[in-house]
């Protein structure tokens, strides 16, 4: 009798464990599909993490960045940065390999140099921003207005005319902080402001100017504009607020050209069954001429690149095809993804998922997706084997990355960005700090296995990731089965124990 109590409380448990553990709420056909894939997603992980591809991204970026450190927009260091990409991905043998042409802007930096001349005399590090103009080669030299908003600028708009606007505005998170970048220069011109300098981007300075793209407004007359350091920002203004009388004096070769040709690049690994359909992965390949680039994008760049080298290696053939994409003259203003988009978009039903990285790969943690709520399950039951490197979370939103959000956003393809703990990014991006020191071989080698074992899973489901639709109706009963049968369970388990407990006593 008490063995027979036991098996019947074993059995109970037993029962409970296997079906709180039942599925995800998602059919068991999508779910065998993604199992599937499982023996290629473990096999890329080993490959990646402690075969003979660990490091290998490390050790690859470094390459790159190290013979082309700076890749700006329409300079000849880019397209020879590009020869070097294509013939990479030749060598290796990937299918439809090519560069696709696009229009993008040419600049050139020059020599730069600012200098505060009074109520002290010292030099000032200085990064003019990418299409503001030059000085006309003397030097500029005016008054000073230090502000910390736009409005702030309004209220004393009747003080502006023939200065140096300062702009010292709060970090209050890059997205709401960057329009005094982009936008600081023509607010400033809108009042007769000579020249403007903005306070660097970044939440963190060891006196490092950030440079970055501002745009004109065709309203406005042109005048030049830099970035200048966190500390020289907070200098100036507290000497602005002494009512200090101050100069500076700067100068700058800035310069803007025609429109030149860049190219994006373009390789494949063909989908067995499904080849029209595709699954597009990739980061950029410019960067601003500070640093080199290693993080913003060559990280993105190289994570990418090297999950289709893994994935050949293997030799993993997906059901669709898997299409590497790496974008030129993201910097100036978008120009690769927008042309790439203009020249692909009627392909969007076939587009399973769009995936670019370009918020630096730091350690991984998962994924930005944006789709609907049924496709999210389905990345998130793909993401469950990276839970043992702890890469496994799909965050909602943000899966509209910077040269994808068109498809993203207009054509309603599923998204994803690199979720990754970037929490120091900004205290390098677009700054001279922007090299391979801030990157980590182990981080990279994780991003590396997440981005390939999701582009692979993902080409490997028999169907496109769907655009609308929660998790099917059908499948909510199954979810909540569970819990009813828990309690019941849980119950019944409870009183076979101490009814087992009061014969043993």
């Amino acid at each position: 009798m008490k063995s027979g109590h036991m098996v019947i409380a074993t059995f109970v448990a037993a029962y409970l464990v296997a079906d709180v553990t039942v599925s995800s709420g998602l059919p068991k056909a999508i779910l065998d599909q993604i199992d599937a894939s499982k023996t290629g997603v473990n096999n890329i992980k080993n490959l990646v993490l402690s075969g003979n591809r660990k490091s290998s991204t490390y050790n690859r970026l470094a390459r790159f960045t190290d013979r082309f450190p700076t890749r700006l927009s329409g300079s000849e260091a880019l397209e020879k940065s590009i020869d070097y990409l294509l013939n990479d991905l030749r060598s290796q043998g990937f299918d439809n390999v090519h560069g696709e042409n696009v229009a993008v802007p040419k600049w050139t930096r020059g020599k730069e140099y600012a200098e505060i001349l009074t109520p002290v005399r010292r030099p000032m590090a200085v990064l003019a921003l990418g299409t503001s103009i030059g000085t006309d080669g003397a030097n500029l030299t005016g008054p000073v207005i230090v502000v910390r908003s736009f409005e702030e600028l309004e209220r004393k708009k009747d003080k502006v005319n023939g200065t140096i606007v300062v702009y010292n505005q709060p970090w209050t998170g890059y997205g709401s902080t960057v329009r005094y970048r982009s936008g600081g220069a023509s607010f400033a011109a809108r009042f007769g402001a000579k020249a403007a300098l903005v306070k660097s981007v970044t939440p963190f300075s060891i006196y490092s100017p950030h440079t970055g793209a501002q745009n004109y407004n065709p309203s406005f007359p042109k005048i030049p504009v830099a970035s200048i350091t966190v500390e020289d920002a907070e200098l100036l203004q507290r000497l602005y607020d002494r009512n200090e009388n101050i100069t500076i004096s700067m100068y700058s070769e800035a310069q803007n050209y025609n429109d030149t040709i860049s190219r994006n690049v373009v390789a494949e690994i063909k989908g067995s069954t499904h080849s029209d359909q595709v699954v597009i992965f990739g980061g950029h390949i410019d960067n601003w001429d500070v640093g080199t680039g290693s993080m913003d994008d060559g990280g993105g760049l190289m994570i990418s690149m090297e999950a289709l080298s893994v994935i050949k290696q293997l030799n993993l053939i997906p059901k669709r095809t898997l299409r590497l994409v790496l974008w030129t003259s993201e910097e100036f203003g978008l120009d690769g993804g927008e042309a790439y988009y203009e020249a692909h978009k009627e392909e969007s039903d076939n587009v399973s998922l769009i995936m670019e990285s370009d918020h630096g790969v730091f350690n991984p943690k998962g994924l930005h997706f944006t789709g609907c709520g049924y496709a999210r399950a389905i990345m998130e039951e793909i993401l469950k084997p990276l839970n043992d490197i702890n890469a496994s979370t799909v965050l909602e939103g943000g899966g509209d990355s910077s040269d994808t959000g068109w498809w993203v956003t207009d054509k309603k393809v599923p998204g994803s960005e690199l979720y990754s703990a970037n929490e120091d990014y900004f205290f390098f991006h677009h700054s001279h700090g922007d090299t391979m020191t801030v990157l980590d071989k182990g981080q990279l080698d994780r991003a590396t296995a997440l981005w390939a074992s999701t582009v692979y899973s993902v080409a490997n489901l028999d169907e496109v990731l769907p655009r609308t639709g929660e998790y099917p109706v059908s499948q909510y009963s199954t979810m909540i089965k569970p819990s009813i049968q828990t309690t019941s369970v849980l119950a019944l388990s409870c009183f076979c124990i101490w009814d087992l407990l009061q014969h043993t006593i």
